[in-house]
């Protein structure tokens, strides 16, 4: 009876011990989000760039970096993919460090690309990587919420180091544009990018806790019939809807990029600290909620 009653005390110490891995885990990841997407640490030298070097305008480069959302909406397919063929018999961290791997090293590759072609098809590689990154961690926080009853805890901290990730970008990006040539700013974006995947490669390695799972080509199947099968419910399209409006937005990001430039003639480093003011307020509000 004294042994029963004393498990759970030798257990604590190994639970809160795997909830700091994953903290820094969870920690490492997004701060490679922030910083890796195209949107985060490559935006701004990338704007300058196709900007100055090209004389694009602002709907020429909007529309080419459009194909970027594309890996993004296969999410559901890298978790199912994930799910049920596990790589090497793991579910998540084969497919983690691959994921990283693959845009660490087209971040890398960018710094030999000069041309608008090549910068697409690596940065659609990159894009690829962090889309399945994104997912995956997602689905090691969702697990492990449940696991530890720490999800609000581990979904504070994807969104606090993801915005501080994003003040960091957008200050390190402004920065690169105001003091180096154009197409230079650009490589060490890229550069800087490929070294916190990375980071991240070996985090995955070291911090992340997996028990083998065996492939279930079956259960991918019925998975993958339920996706579709879910499309026919009025109740998808309604939530889907909800949220189609609730984050549509026109995008002014390449148009207000410039006019701060042409117009306002704001320096590129104050352009980064502006587009640094709006994470700091999601960060207030992921403190506040802990």
């Amino acid at each position: 009876m004294s042994e029963i009653a004393a498990a759970p005390i030798y257990r604590r110490p190994a639970e809160r011990a795997g909830i700091k891995r994953l903290m820094l885990f969870f920690a490492l990841v997004y701060l490679a989000e922030g910083i890796g997407q195209s949107d985060g640490l490559i935006a701004q030298p990338l704007n300058y760039y196709l900007k100055e070097t090209y004389q694009w305008t602002p709907v020429q480069i909007t529309a080419f970096l459009t194909v970027l959302n594309l890996p993004w909406f296969l999410k559901p397919l890298y978790g199912m993919v994930s799910d049920f063929v596990p790589l090497f018999g793991y579910r998540r961290k084969p497919y983690l460090i691959l994921a990283n791997g693959m845009a660490a090293a087209a971040y890398f590759s960018i710094a030999a690309a000069v041309t608008p072609g090549a910068l697409i098809l690596l940065l659609l590689l990159t894009a690829y990587g962090m889309a399945i990154a994104s997912t995956l961690a997602g689905a090691v926080l969702v697990e492990n919420g449940q696991k530890f009853n720490k999800s609000t805890v581990f979904i504070n901290q994807e969104w606090l180091w993801f915005n501080i990730a994003t003040i960091a970008a957008s200050l390190l990006g402004g920065a690169f544009v105001q003091w180096l040539m154009p197409l230079t700013a650009v490589h060490a974006a890229a550069a800087t990018a490929a070294i916190v995947s990375i980071v991240v490669m070996f985090g995955t390695l070291m911090l992340i806790d997996e028990e083998k799972s065996a492939i279930s080509l079956a259960g991918f199947k019925d998975s993958f019939t339920s996706l579709f099968a879910a499309f026919k419910e009025r109740r998808l399209w309604v939530i889907g809807c909800f949220l189609f409006f609730f984050y549509f937005s026109p995008g002014i990001d390449t148009p207000l990029y410039f006019y701060m430039t042409d117009h306002l003639k704001f320096s590129q480093a104050y352009i980064g600290a502006l587009n640094a003011i709006g994470a700091a307020g999601w960060i207030a509000a992921a403190l506040a909620s802990i």
